[in-house]
C-alpha cells in the first residue's frame, strides 16, 4: 500500500510542475476573521506553519477550506494545499509531512488505507480502531470524528417511493424484478463492498432472473448517477450520503437497515508532531467537528455543487453563521 501511494506520487511530482512536491493543488484565498463563541477562548497559533491538505472533490475541499479559516483565524500561518487529485496521492503526501493535516473518513482509513476488508458497524468502535492503528502505525492523530456520514446509499425519486411502497434496503426484495434497476458507477459494480455485497447481504442474487438481471443494471460516471435517477432512468441510484445534489433534486435515501455500507465519519487528521507542540488544535476543532451533520454537508455540498458558490466563502459564512468566528 505504502509502495503503490509513493509510486502515484512520485508519477505526478514529475508531471505537475508547482511549488513543494508538485501536488497539483488549487490553493486560492485564505478567509480569516476573529474567534468566537465556542472558541473564543481557544489560544492562540501565533508562530505555527501548517499545511492543509484536501482531496479533489466538493465536500473535501469545503471541510479544508474551514480547516484553513479557523487556523488562520487562531494566529497561525496556513498554507493551502487543497483539491489534490486523488486520496493515493494526498494520503501519501500527508505520511511524508508534505501535509500536516486533513480531514478523512474512517471508513476510507480503515479500509483503503489500513488494508483491512471488513468495516465495523458500530461508529464509534470504527473510529477508535482507525485511531489507535494509525497513531500506532503512522504517527497521524485522528481526533473524533463528526456525525456526519458520508457513506454509500441508494436514492430513488419521491415519486417511485411512493409507487414502490418502500424505504429500505431490506424491501428491494420485494420489489418485481422489472423495478429493481439500478443506476451505478462501473466500479461498484465489481468492488467488494459495492453493489455484489450489497445484493448478497439482502437476498436478492445478481445476474438472475429473480433477482437482479445484468440488463438492470445501467453503468454512468458518478455525477451522471443523480440526474439519470432523477429522470427515472432506473429506480435505485448509487449516491454518495451528503452530496448536495439529493436536496437539490428531492431524492430519497433508502435506509441501510443491515448496516452493510460502512461508516464514513469524518475527521481531522494530524501528524502527531503538530497537535504535541500545539495541542489547543483539538480544542479549536471539537465544537466545528461536533456540528458538521449530515443535513449541514447536504445544505454546504448543495450551495457548491448546485448553486455555483466558491468553497471558500461557504466554509467562511458557515463558520460565521454558526457563531465560530466573527468577521474582521
Amino acid at each position: 500500500m505504502r509502495t503503490a501511494f509513493g509510486a502515484t506520487l512520485t508519477t505526478i511530482c514529475l508531471l505537475v510542475a508547482v511549488s513543494g512536491c508538485g501536488l497539483g493543488t488549487a490553493g486560492g484565498r485564505v478567509l480569516s476573521g476573529s474567534l468566537a463563541g465556542p472558541v473564543a477562548d481557544v489560544e492562540s497559533l501565533d508562530g505555527l506553519d501548517i499545511t492543509i491538505g484536501s482531496k479533489n472533490f466538493t465536500e473535501s475541499i469545503l471541510l479544508g477550506k474551514m480547516a484553513i479559516s479557523l487556523l488562520a483565524s487562531a494566529g497561525a500561518d496556513v498554507t493551502d494545499l487543497t483539491n489534490i487529485p486523488g486520496s493515493a496521492s494526498s494520503r501519501e503526501a500527508h505520511l511524508q509531512g508534505q501535509i500536516d493535516a486533513m480531514w478523512e473518513y474512517t471508513g476510507t482509513g480503515w479500509i483503503a488505507y489500513l488494508g483491512e476488508t471488513k468495516p465495523i458497524p458500530d461508529e464509534q468502535k470504527q473510529y477508535r480502531a482507525v485511531r489507535d492503528r494509525d497513531l500506532e502505525e503512522n504517527d497521524l492523530v485522528w481526533l473524533p470524528p463528526a456525525p456526519m456520514n458520508n457513506t454509500y446509499g441508494f436514492a430513488m425519486t419521491q415519486e417511485t417511493k411512493k409507487r414502490l411502497g418502500i424505504t429500505k434496503l431490506s424491501q428491494i426484495k420485494d420489489v418485481p424484478v422489472e423495478d429493481r434497476t439500478f443506476c451505478v458507477e462501473s466500479e461498484f459494480t465489481n468492488r467488494p463492498d459495492g453493489l455484489p455485497g450489497m445484493l448478497k447481504t439482502y437476498g436478492i442474487p445478481q445476474g438472475k432472473p429473480n433477482g437482479v438481471p445484468d440488463e438492470n443494471l445501467e453503468t454512468f460516471q458518478t455525477g451522471a448517477i443523480y440526474s439519470a435517477t432523477d429522470a427515472g432512468k432506473c429506480s435505485f441510484g448509487e449516491v454518495f450520503t451528503t452530496d448536495g445534489r439529493i436536496k437539490a433534486l428531492d431524492l430519497f435515501v433508502l435506509e441501510d437497515d443491515k448496516e452493510y455500507f460502512p461508516k464514513y465519519n469524518v475527521s481531522l487528521v494530524v501528524r502527531e508532531e503538530v497537535i504535541e507542540e500545539h495541542p489547543q488544535i483539538a480544542d479549536l476543532f471539537a465544537p466545528v467537528t461536533k456540528a458538521l451533520t449530515d443535513e449541514v454537508l447536504l445544505e454546504l455540498n448543495a450551495r457548491v455543487d448546485v448553486d455555483g458558490e466558491e468553497a471558500v466563502d461557504v466554509a467562511f459564512d458557515w463558520l460565521v453563521d454558526e457563531g465560530f468566528l466573527t468577521e474582521d
